[in-house]
């Protein structure tokens, strides 16, 4: 079998083992089928290799599920998050099992969990946007709501979660403002520190938009290609792309990005941008529009 094309950041394959569904795609020695688990730790870092001194390739947040193809004897898990099918490495102990199902997801940009009914109480955690949660009831402190987690005593604000099956937000460029200034962190994926392609899959998320990872994936399969580029006629709620990078246009001629060349989520001029980045990258920038928050 010739070498696989497949891209491994989104197929579980390597020369020992692969995921049973790429059978006859891919060459192992060894196929399953895996089983699923939800990560059940506040957030988890994901690396490309079993290694706490390995950089983020991505990171999962509370209650999203992944299909387990393996453990190791120290202590990890070569998994595929299935709600963008990445593939990597997460801690064994931040995975628990599916039950009890997710009931809400925090909506505000982040919030934390108290160990009883009580903001006086010190936080056990912190949980960032777009984490799913199993609820019960609500309960009231001071004339302060607070909604108990599933089968415990600890407890979150009331008004910082909604039902799974709440409506998405109207407008994914005001989601993605409201991550001005939290820092640039490569391969971060949570408000406590984040890249450019998950600012756009995190905003994109909240509104009800599926998005890949990577911004190359998003390139390729997000929206449709503006003429002309950042030439063209921009418009509000448009992603301009360049290699490696990705931004939202805020307004016809300002971005919001999660930057490493500030090391935080900035709003900036789009021709500012455009000059700085595209005279690095060496390539002009590409616009791909959805449909507009505004015509939403």
């Amino acid at each position: 079998m010739a070498e696989s094309s497949l891209d491994p950041r989104v197929h579980a394959y390597s020369p020992q083992l692969a995921d049973a569904r790429l059978r006859g795609q891919v060459e192992a020695e060894t196929f399953v089928e895996g089983t699923t688990k939800r990560v059940r730790a506040p957030s988890a870092p994901m690396r490309d290799r079993p290694d706490a001194h390995a950089p983020f390739s991505t990171e999962l947040l509370l209650g999203e599920v992944v299909r387990v193809f393996g453990d190791t004897d120290d202590g990890w898990s070569w998994v595929q998050n299935e709600t963008d099918r990445y593939v990597g490495f997460l801690r064994t102990d931040a995975l628990g099992p599916l039950d009890p199902p997710p009931t809400h997801r925090v909506t505000a940009l982040r919030t934390f969990v108290y160990p009883g009914p009580d903001m006086k109480l010190p936080p056990t955690a912190s949980l960032t946007l777009g984490s799913r949660v199993a609820l019960g009831e609500e309960v009231e402190t001071r004339g302060m709501p607070f909604r108990l987690l599933a089968g415990g005593s600890k407890a979150l604000i009331a008004s910082h979660v909604l039902p799974i099956d709440a409506p998405p937000e109207p407008d994914y460029v005001a989601v993605a403002e409201r991550f001005l200034q939290v820092p640039y962190l490569w391969g971060g994926r949570t408000s406590l520190g984040l890249d450019c392609s998950a600012l756009v899959q995190l905003s994109l998320m909240a509104a009800g938009i599926a998005a890949p990872r990577d911004t190359d994936m998003q390139c390729g399969q997000l929206g449709t290609p503006v003429e002309g580029g950042s030439s063209g006629a921009p418009r509000r709620g448009d992603l301009v792309y360049w290699p490696g990078h990705v931004a939202i246009l805020a307004t016809a001629d300002r971005i919001i990005h999660a930057s490493g060349h500030h090391m935080t989520v900035v709003a900036e001029p789009l021709a500012v941008a455009v000059a700085r980045i595209s005279k690095s990258a060496g390539l002009s920038a590409a616009l791909r529009r959805l449909s507009s928050p505004d015509d939403r």
